[in-house]
């Protein structure tokens, strides 16, 4: 068991090995992002990335699993409060073989409790050419030696980092009301907001993503859960994030059906996201709503038949209470696109 004090500053470490096929980008994207250039590899040759490639937040999730398996799961680990930044540098393609990356950025002793500190990471996937995939940084809790941590029993490597959805306990329920029609870049509107849809956070859904992605105690066995800080079983953070994604893609199917005649506005991939905040726990049961902002929008200087939007997001549950919010952006046809191909 590796305690606040075992981690130094400036120490980097390379490890894992993890290949990921086209039926794990598949089977990950029909859950939580199921648009074309992840879903089908014919449709993907004629989107922005030319081809089938994963989910970003599909790459976050292996990474998570490659850091589970080398860092969090014989360490004191007692979970992140969010992300500072992730940038999704090179697309992850079916074939790759990934591994991790660690650098430990700086340490500090936590003032307001003294049973733990803080360990800054910055977390890189590589493929097999050796080129990085995605960059993370962020800060995670770790308990001080003496604290009292001790680490359940249990073989929480025993799954594979596929993800294998259970029977479907729960499906995005779309926000109510008319939506609106799907706007090209030129006549996106600063300022709007959308309320994107709800999910339900069934305890097999939590467990099944855990199994593959975070296969920390407390996510996975509710006794385990019960004895840690959260108190009862509690969702991966990339779980939460993943149902804003597919609560993002209900809502932009829906926003599609309303455009009318011609072909509505395609919509690319993301370069990234910051500031992501796990501010409360999403336990077995919790529905939660996800919401979206436009709050600036620029012209793409390398692609000039995209713009960049740049939203921010949150999710709220069933009391109210905001437990995720993040600020993203991504890529958006602009009429330009549509003139040119006329």
């Amino acid at each position: 068991m590796r305690y606040f004090e075992d981690f130094v500053a400036g120490t980097v470490v390379e490890s894992g090995s993890l290949a990921v096929s086209q039926d794990d980008i598949l089977a990950y994207a029909r859950r939580f992002d199921a648009q074309d250039f992840h879903i089908d590899p014919e449709a993907a040759k004629a989107s922005f990335v030319g081809g089938l490639i994963a989910s970003g937040w599909h790459s976050c999730a292996l990474l998570m699993r490659l850091a589970a398996e080398a860092v969090f799961l014989d360490a004191a680990s007692m979970g992140s409060p969010g992300i500072e930044e992730v940038k999704w540098l090179r697309p992850v393609k079916p074939g790759d073989v990934l591994r991790l990356r660690q650098t430990i950025a700086e340490t500090k002793e936590s003032r307001s409790r003294p049973e733990m500190g803080l360990v800054r990471f910055r977390f890189e996937l590589l493929n097999q050419r050796d080129e990085p995939v995605l960059e993370q940084l962020n800060w995670v809790m770790i308990g001080r030696r003496g604290s009292g941590f001790e680490a359940p029993a249990g073989d929480w490597l025993a799954h594979s980092p596929s993800y294998v959805a259970p029977n479907r306990t729960s499906e995005v329920e779309a926000a109510t009301g008319a939506s609106a029609p799907a706007r090209f870049f030129d006549d996106l509107i600063v300022g709007e907001s959308h309320e994107l849809g709800s999910l339900v956070f069934t305890p097999e859904e939590i467990v099944a993503f855990a199994r593959s992605f975070d296969p920390q105690p407390f996510h996975m066995d509710e006794a385990a859960a019960r004895n840690s800080s959260f108190g009862g079983l509690c969702a991966s953070g990339w779980h939460t994030a993943a149902g804003w994604m597919a609560a993002m893609v209900v809502h932009r199917r829906r926003q599609e059906a309303a455009f009318g005649s011609g072909p509505a506005p395609r919509l690319g991939p993301s370069p990234g996201f910051k500031n992501l905040r796990w501010l409360k726990p999403v336990y077995a049961g919790d529905r939660i709503t996800y919401h979206s902002r436009i709050a600036d929008k620029r012209a793409s200087a390398s692609r000039p038949q995209w713009g960049l939007f740049f939203h921010q997001n949150s999710g709220v549950n069933q009391n109210g209470e905001t437990v995720f919010s993040f600020e993203g952006c991504a890529f958006v046809e602009r009429k330009s696109r549509v003139r040119l191909s006329l």
